[in-house]
């Protein structure tokens, strides 16, 4: 390809003495009046460079509807130069594809147009060069990339929902296959972006335009029934329209505006869905806005629509006094009307209107009117950037972004204070180490529990509006895996998963290490010890990129201890042991110290739940780390016949904490039976995790119940407590899973 700077001054030659006539012209041509009205002529001529160089490289080109295809980035020009673009932001519209579907480069941008633009048209480009599994983790990658431009530059997102809506519009030449996927992903992404950043207007028609390509049998059937009930409900609408504008007339709101609104079709058919209705069912599909000029205009009006119209209680929103994440503004309440169906009435100011309509492209359509919110706007969605700007640092994969993303985008809002009174907005749903991690990312990483208008309350309580809320921290806590299950925004789910795979991580290498110093001090040497040479040898021959990881990969149970020895010090006799030597092996070893502590590398069997006290054996899990089982649990018998796998552990001497442990009753069948014995066990300080009863009939009852116990001694108190009680007829610990389904089968064998 010839230099850009050589061909574009040789084009402009030849249009300065030929104009360059093409059909794409009458698009640009209407394109230059609009920029013309409110950019400098320089800044138009920029625009007019930028076309020439696109329409040269894309010369050649069509689309699938046949048009050239300039005319199509012309187009994603005219829909931002219709929110009055910046020019920097039209030129960056008008070359959006060139990078991906030219031979021009990134670099020959930034020559002839500047950093500003070359940037603008690569954070709209896609990921070309990708080395995918699957077309979702493409388009997760390029998400994700289009994010992270959104982050230096808000116009990147405006070039693509402009680009995705113009494509949405010429839809219909595709297979029905590419439709689907394509409008899916805009109903799943784009559309929800739009909404996010305030965009009523583009949203909207984005969601109209996917719900008529997803389900286009739906869409004309809906879309039917909502022309043929127009002619019906006109007389409602008009009824409501008069009657507010003469009620707001004579309270002296002459000037406020009445505007009724038939709701989009999208809007309708998630309404019937989501509430299981048929369309005549759904009163309020026409809605009214009154529009005035100041806030005070907007409560007074307010104070009008519910003198004429009765309000429904429960359904009054205001959003002026707290506004949503994206800056919308606008008092909501529902009436019931004169023909006594449901009216929604929204009150705002016509500076909260436009900002309602274009949401963050105000800041271009109306940046000459400071009051009208824009600047608020602005710093609303970098504040939604700056937080997804964390997600994207926590995800792990861009699938794993994309998921965060989409429950972000995807929530309608509560409004919760601290005890200093700051709002915090959060999704529905929301729960105290959801707002945690709102607050600051250490708060919810710390939190142990929480206060509710001063009531002490689970931490999986989930908020409602209004609620002041206090979150308890503690320097040694840490998130809990469980809590996944139950948060809901994805800064939260990101933060948890975040902190789980960084803390898996160091666990892991700190035991590889202390499993690698015991195998070598059995060998008389120390990792201190080892040249570094020959730890690189090692790590050469295991395929290791760095020992931090070898270490990971022995704490994790990926690589044996005992092997990694033997290949560091092919030197020292024994070299050729078999497994069969295992057992010798372990003879000569300092058993592993286990304090309870070690978290997620490190995990207690469920099938014999070992405590405090118990003989135990630890056995290597790939991937988990360390399993640690009683001695004599069936599962430790069965793994004890590869020796490999298992190490000799001990407890700890000063262990603390609280561990599970199963114990099996038989009661008798009366009326408070299970009252006393969980109020026994309550009074010996230890607590029920789980109760189930396994079998009962008039007289008798089988249950098993899991304690949360400091130790075997503490259990063995609480067993003696449990049998002194008349109600108690038999009572043992179960040790073993397969024991215990053995105990079910023969009811005649009591014992442990």
């Amino acid at each position: 390809m010839t230099d850009l700077h050589e061909r574009l001054t040789a084009m402009n030659a030849v249009s300065a003495c030929k104009p360059i006539e093409l059909p794409e012209d009458k698009l640009f041509r209407r394109l230059s009046r609009i920029v013309s009205s409110y950019l400098e002529p320089q800044q138009v001529e920029d625009i007019r460079r930028a076309y020439t160089v696109s329409a040269e490289a894309h010369q050649g080109q069509t689309r699938l509807t046949g048009e050239a295809y300039i005319c199509h980035p012309l187009s994603v020009a005219l829909i931002l130069a219709d929110f009055r673009m910046d020019s920097k932001g039209i030129m960056a519209a008008i070359m959006h594809d060139v990078i991906e579907d030219t031979a021009i480069t990134k670099d020959q941008l930034r020559e002839q147009f500047g950093e500003e633009v070359a940037d603008l048209v690569d954070g709209v480009t896609k990921l070309t060069q990708l080395d995918c599994k699957s077309r979702a983790e493409a388009q997760a990658q390029n998400v994700r990339k289009m994010v992270m431009a959104m982050v230096k530059d808000l116009r990147v997102i405006l070039v693509k929902l402009a680009d995705r809506l113009h494509n949405m519009r010429t839809l219909g030449v595709m297979s029905p296959e590419r439709r689907r996927r394509i409008a899916r992903e805009t109903l799943d992404i784009y559309a929800p972006i739009a909404n996010r950043l305030g965009m009523s207007e583009m949203r909207q028609e984005l969601e109209d335009l996917g719900f008529c390509a997803l389900h286009p049998m739906r869409y004309r059937v809906l879309e039917k029934a909502v022309r043929k009930a127009r002619g019906n409900r006109r007389e409602v609408v008009a009824t409501v329209e008069s009657a507010l504008k003469k009620r707001l007339e004579d309270s002296g709101l002459p000037r406020c505006e009445v505007i009724g609104r038939e709701k989009h079709l999208y809007s309708i058919y998630q309404k019937m869905r989501g509430k299981h209705l048929s369309f005549s069912e759904v009163h309020d599909v026409y809605a009214f806005r009154v529009i005035g000029d100041t806030i005070d205009d907007s409560y007074r009006s307010l104070g009008v629509v519910h003198n004429l119209y009765k309000p429904i209680p429960g359904r009054f929103k205001d959003y002026i006094a707290v506004p949503k994440g994206n800056g919308y503004q606008s008092l909501h309440t529902v009436l019931v009307g004169p023909f006594g169906q449901p009216l929604e009435i929204q009150i705002r100011t016509r500076a909260m209107h436009r900002l309602a309509e274009s949401g963050i492209a105000a800041h271009w359509l109306y940046k000459s009117e400071p009051e009208s919110g824009t600047q608020s706007s602005q710093v609303r969605a970098r504040e939604w950037l700056k937080e997804l700007l964390e997600i994207q640092k926590n995800a792990g994969d861009s699938l794993e972004f994309l998921d965060n993303l989409k429950v972000d985008l995807f929530q309608q809002e509560v409004y919760v204070f601290t005890p200093k009174g700051k709002i915090i907005k959060l999704p529905r749903g929301a729960t105290l180490v959801d707002f945690a991690y709102a607050v600051h990312t250490d708060i919810g990483n710390t939190c142990v529990s929480a206060r509710i208008d001063r009531i002490l309350v689970p931490l999986q309580t989930v908020l409602a509006n209004g609620q002041t809320v206090e979150i308890i921290t503690a320097p040694w806590a840490r998130p809990n895996p469980q809590w996944l299950n139950f948060v809901v925004t994805a800064k939260a789910r990101s933060s948890i998963r975040s902190y789980l795979r960084n803390f898996k991580k160091q666990e892991a290498q700190s035991l590889g290490q202390r499993l690698l110093d015991q195998e070598l001090r059995a060998q008389g040497e120390r990792l201190d010890d080892v040249a570094e040479a020959r730890i690189a040898a090692l790590l050469q021959i295991l395929e290791e990129p760095s020992l931090e990881h070898l270490l990971e990969n022995i704490g994790l149970g990926n690589r044996l201890p005992f092997l990694v020895v033997r290949q560091l010090l092919p030197d020292q006799p024994g070299g050729s042991r078999t497994a069969s030597d295992a057992t010798d092996r372990t003879a000569g070893l300092s058993p592993l110290i286990i304090r309870g502590t070690e978290g997620m590398v490190v995990s207690l069997a469920k099938c014999c739940r070992p405590i405090p006290g118990d003989s135990i054996v630890g056995f290597f899990n790939p991937g988990k780390g360390i399993v640690i089982h009683l001695s004599e649990c069936n599962n430790a018998l069965e793994q004890g016949r590869k020796p490999l796998n298992w190490l000799n552990v001990e407890w700890d001497k000063q262990v603390q904490g609280e561990f599970p442990a199963t114990i099996r009753l038989e009661l008798m069948n009366q009326v408070g039976t299970l009252a006393t014995v969980a109020s026994t066990i309550s009074r010996m300080k230890a607590n029920i995790e789980n109760v189930q009863i396994t079998n009962q009939d008039t007289q008798m009852s089988t249950d098993t119940i899991t304690l949360l116990v400091r130790d075997r001694v503490h259990l063995a108190a609480v067993m003696r407590e449990l049998r002194k009680l008349s109600v108690v007829v038999r009572i043992s610990r179960i040790k073993s899973e397969l024991r215990k389904r053995h105990l079910h089968g023969n009811k005649t064998n009591h014992s442990d």
